[in-house]
């Protein structure tokens, strides 16, 4: 095998820093495409010695030099001569042969001159269009991450290559121009006959090519300093000059300096400025200095945006703003130890976001939208460990497939674990000597291990009964987490690798056979206990043995990565106390109780009824968090039986159960004309209006119907406060007809907030008339219509309808190739589209068509989304077994329980 058909570079050249001046056009050319030129000085240092320049380059045209494709020169002995030099589509290499070999030590300059298309694509560098006062606008952006540098300039592109980038950007005169450094001047001039004003940027720090940004626009900005940093929100001038940014800017000095704090390490650079783009594909992308975002994540308007919008904007910004340390400060060496960065930003984005937001208690929810949600994806035997050897992540697409919920919420909870069993400030510890001994570098996550082994040893009085390494390897080698078993009659406790499908086989080998170093928090009938640390199979301990009415809960407030199931007789004393005195545990308690129980249930650990069971006490129940998980979990049921006969008994049921809830936010909201004061309890009004009309609570649909009618008879003053707004949205185009659809599409298209228009979008899939629904799959593929950015997610929104799963499986199977080409090789939301058309799955016919759509496109592929198609099979599999033993048990239950 060349060296050229291998997907990593050779590890003889070292680039030093870039010289890179780039011109992007705003206007089409000839042919009617918008173009980018640019040319770029590459200093690099030969440390191997080799006859080949090796340097990624992906969709450029090369200028030619005396008949090559770049210009070598060296900066101390004669120019090295090159034989012949090529592009190579498969691995995006620029190769250039030479005629003897480089001197090692020696340091050289690659010199190419490139023209790119600025394609509507979302990758490299590319344009985002949108319209301001009926006038259509151009913004040049980036997104590099992960493979992307090489569309927008030949470089070294990967991770590990860091250099340092000075940046020259050529734009007309009435636009600003953005990259990673502050801006050192501006010249206007004329080049090749146009009007022009150039622009150069300070030197970079020494960074990775993922992290570079370019920016063009006309925007306006909003700023502030703190500390000598500026800090500037960046955005279309109609969203700044209706102070959508205020927020931003409010947040990111506060979550700045509690980092600082926190990491004990300084802000590395001079400037932070954060942009909102009309076209997006990431949720955000963290740019060292040039932060950029969906309008959705930063934006937020404090009259038309509901209080999930804010929460989004600062947990965003708190996770981009974490990475400005841990990730680009410190990077990982390779894309195998992804989890490291993302998941260590999704866990801290809370601390950050609570420093900022400290009422909200907004802590409490990473147990529900991390821990809880990626227990469902690491249960399955198709799931794979956060760290995997380097081999086994090469292609572009296999890198893509990093960024998935594993790395992320699995990521952030393992590591939450790690904190709560070393304390919060022993963690910081660790992570401060991390930081600072590898600033401007690359490592490995076992390089992290260390340094936080180093802070145990230098904490007196903290024991723990292995070394980080040997506790956390079995957490981040092997895939999955085990379910712990308790029995309260005899004190023993063992641990088994937890799977959703008990019948499934796991094919991946763990030389650790699946057995973990399990920290367990408990508590016995109220009093907290000393953490107990299981680190076998099977292992006892006498106080977790009751007597009387005596009970145990294990893993309190959910800080380990586990499931808990127990003797039936500790199971009944739980579910007696949460319908006597549910208070008596954390609301997080609450949540696992029903989380697990629902989960144990459907791998055949207990049986479906007792999981039932622990929903009866919700008549009483008014917090947040044990509604989200009964309501998540009951949403399967929903799913299993919404086109069956069960599904009228199950309706009945939660009917009984959600009316009190609803009853409560009415008295509590006057009637719906108040909004709730807490976080939590904004949320959980959207709640029970949602379930209250899906379930047939009197008065619900004409409440509904009657907000919305109003908007539509004055639709200058809309009357739906913007927390209800995506519930009522939906329920009313759901009990309307095309009147209303048309109303929505309409106020979709004239919506200047991101947030609004977003959700006008998802509440038109949630129409009942199928020629409706097709007629808006259709506009997925017209980006006039429904943004690149949001037609994969508009499709999965189509296919949460019942109405328009089957039209959207439809849609997509006889469109494969060309959503594939648009799509599929390396967007992060393409893998959702195959686990969102599927999540219904449940019949033998169904799944015969998931495995011919598979054997279909094999020749096409699924690209990002080849895992989520196996998963798919594996669920759908499960979900028929599933089905036809717990049928006929579940319909009984809810009949009995409704009457």
């Amino acid at each position: 095998m060349k060296p050229w058909d291998r997907y990593r570079l050779p590890d003889s050249l070292l680039p030093l820093s870039y010289n890179l001046t780039l011109w992007p056009r705003l206007e089409p050319n000839a042919d009617g495409l918008y173009i980018f030129t640019g040319q770029s000085y590459v200093i690099f240092q030969c440390v191997k010695s080799t006859d080949l320049v090796i340097i990624h380059s992906n969709k450029l045209n090369l200028t030619s030099f005396n008949g090559h494709l770049a210009q070598l020169t060296a900066e101390h002995h004669s120019e090295p001569a090159v034989e012949k030099s090529w592009l190579v589509p498969k691995t995006h290499y620029l190769v250039l042969q030479l005629q003897s070999s480089l001197i090692v030590g020696e340091t050289y300059v690659l010199h190419t001159r490139f023209q790119g298309e600025l394609a509507d694509d979302l990758e490299g560098f590319y344009r985002s269009e949108y319209t301001e006062n009926g006038v259509k606008k151009i913004v040049a952006t980036s997104q590099m991450q992960a493979t992307y540098a090489r569309k927008a300039f030949p470089c070294f592109d990967e991770p590990a290559m860091k250099a340092v980038f000075n940046v020259t950007i050529i734009h007309s005169r009435d636009t600003v121009a953005l990259s990673n450094g502050r801006e050192t001047g501006t010249v206007d001039t004329n080049v090749d006959g146009e009007s022009v004003r150039i622009t150069k940027f300070e030197p970079t720090a020494r960074m990775s090519t993922y992290l570079l940004a370019f920016i063009v626009c006309d925007f306006a900005d909003i700023q502030s300093i703190q500390k000598n940093v500026s800090i500037r929100i960046w955005a279309r001038r109609k969203a700044i000059d209706a102070r959508q940014g205020d927020y931003a800017l409010n947040v990111t000095g506060p979550i700045l300096e509690f980092y600082e704090r926190y990491y004990n390490a300084a802000y590395p650079l001079s400037k932070s400025d954060q942009i909102a783009l009309p076209d997006f594909n990431a949720g955000a992308m963290e740019n060292w200095g040039l932060v950029t975002y969906r309008e959705t994540a930063l934006l937020y308007d404090p009259i038309i945006s509901s209080t999930g919008n804010k929460e989004r904007v600062i947990t965003v910004i708190s996770h981009e703003l974490a990475h400005m340390w841990f990730g680009n400060l410190v990077t990982v060496r390779w894309w195998n130890d992804l989890w490291l960065n993302e998941g260590f930003a999704s866990y801290v984005e809370y601390l950050g976001a609570d420093h900022a937001e400290p009422t909200w208690n907004i802590k409490d929810h990473m147990v529900l939208y991390d821990v809880h949600r990626v227990f469902g994806v690491d249960a399955l035997a198709s799931s794979h460990p956060l760290s995997c050897d380097e081999d086994e992540v090469r292609t572009p697409a296999q890198i893509s497939e990093m960024f998935s919920t594993i790395s992320y919420s699995k990521g952030a909870a393992v590591l939450r674990m790690l904190s709560e069993f070393l304390s919060e400030p022993v963690f910081a510890k660790g992570l401060s000597s991390y930081l600072n001994t590898f600033s401007f570098g690359n490592t490995v996550y076992t390089d992290l291990w260390d340094h936080l082994q180093q802070a145990v040893q230098s904490t007196p009085g903290l024991e723990i009964p292995h070394t980080i390494h040997d506790i956390m390897n079995r957490w981040t080698l092997q895939m999955g987490f085990p379910v712990v078993t308790i029995d309260t009659r005899t004190g023993s406790i063992s641990q088994r690798h937890f799977l959703l499908d008990p019948d499934s086989i796991v094919e991946r080998p763990s030389q650790y056979n699946y057995t973990w170093f399990v920290p367990i928090k408990w508590m016995k009938s109220g009093v907290h206990q000393q953490q107990f640390w299981l680190l076998q199979q099977t292992d006892s301990n006498t106080h977790m043995k009751v007597s009387g009415n005596e009970w145990v809960l294990a893993n309190t407030n959910v800080s380990g990565y586990f499931r808990v199931n127990y003797d039936p007789g500790n199971w009944d004393r739980l579910i007696m106390l949460l319908n006597s005195n549910h208070r008596a545990l954390s609301v997080i308690n609450r949540a696992q109780i029903i989380d697990d129980a629902f989960n144990l249930a459907r791998a055949k650990i207990i049986n479906t009824t007792l999981a039932l069971k622990t929903t009866k006490y919700l008549s009483k129940e008014t917090g947040y968090i044990p509604w989200e998980s009964a309501l998540r979990n009951l949403n399967y049921y929903i799913l299993m039986f919404d086109r069956t006969e069960v599904y009228g008994a199950l309706k009945g049921y939660l009917k009984k159960q959600i009316l009190p809830l609803y009853e409560h936010f009415k008295v509590m909201t006057e009637d719906w004309n108040k909004v709730p004061a807490g976080h939590s309890d904004q949320y959980n009004q959207i709640n029970a209006i949602s379930m209250g009309c899906k379930m047939g609570v009197e008065g619900c649909r004409e409440l509904i119907k009657n907000w919305f009618r109003q908007w539509m008879e004055n639709p200058a003053h809309n009357p739906i406060h913007p927390n209800l707004k995506s519930t009522v949205y939906c329920y009313a185009v759901a009990f309307g007809g095309h009147e209303e659809w048309d109303f929505a599409w309409r106020m979709f298209k004239n919506a200047t907030v991101a947030s609004e228009a977003s959700r006008l979008r998802e509440a038109m899939a949630c129409t009942q008339a199928p020629w409706l629904l097709n007629r808006y799959l259709e506009y997925t593929l017209d980006p006039s219509k429904i943004r690149k950015q949001d037609a994969t997610s508009t499709i999965q929104s189509i296919a949460r309808n019942i109405v328009g799963m089957p039209l959207a499986w439809d849609f997509v199977r006889a469109r494969w190739r060309y959503i594939f080409e648009q799509y599929g090789r390396g967007s992060f939301s393409f893998a959702g589209l195959i686990h969102g058309i599927t999540r219904r799955f449940s019949t033998e016919f169904e799944l015969e068509e998931l495995k011919k759509f598979k054997a279909d496109h094999h020749d096409i592929g699924f690209g990002s989304a080849t895992l989520a198609m196996e998963q798919a099979i594996e669920k759908t599999t499960a979900n028929i077994k599933w089905v036809a033993e717990n049928k006929a048990p579940v319909m009984q239950w809810f009949s009995d329980e409704s009457a």
